[in-house]
């Protein structure tokens, strides 16, 4: 086991199955089968992200450097927390950016009965650390832990 320390952007505890993206997520391609074709389990339709391309994002630890792609990144997290096709959490090595950070504290604060804990911060150490499948322990103070 190995243990990250971050920065709370919506605090949560959530225990969940890694997924890694070694790149940018793009929200809105990542998303699009979710939100507007009806994917319940909100597989990854962005064909550009070769780490996620067809995977699953729902209910799993969703490790990544960071957000990339349009200003609808933000209302994108939003919705698919509203829609119930959210991560389980989103774990950034890097410092998010203001749109995702919005969409997800926006989520947090509107989005009854929904959790989506986001840390950010985490390091270039923690991404390389983390594989598709090992289990990740979040905690309300921002600390991630990894278990194989």
């Amino acid at each position: 086991m190995k243990e990250f320390k971050g920065r709370v952007i919506a605090a949560g505890e959530i225990t969940a199955p890694a997924l890694v993206s070694h790149e940018g997520l793009n929200t809105l391609a990542s998303f699009q089968k979710a939100l507007q074709f009806g994917d319940k389990k909100a597989t990854c339709s962005d064909q550009n992200n070769p780490d996620l391309f067809g995977k699953e994002m729902l209910g799993k630890a969703l490790c990544l450097p960071q957000t990339i792609g349009s200003t609808t990144g933000g209302m994108v997290l939003y919705c698919a927390c509203a829609m119930e096709r959210q991560p389980a959490c989103m774990l950034f090595s890097k410092p998010i950016d203001s749109l995702a950070a919005a969409g997800a504290i926006l989520a947090d604060v509107w989005v009854d009965g929904v959790t989506m804990p986001v840390i950010d911060s985490l390091g270039d150490e923690f991404l390389d650390y983390v594989k598709d499948g090992m289990t990740i322990t979040v905690t309300a103070d921002g600390t991630v832990r990894v278990e194989e």
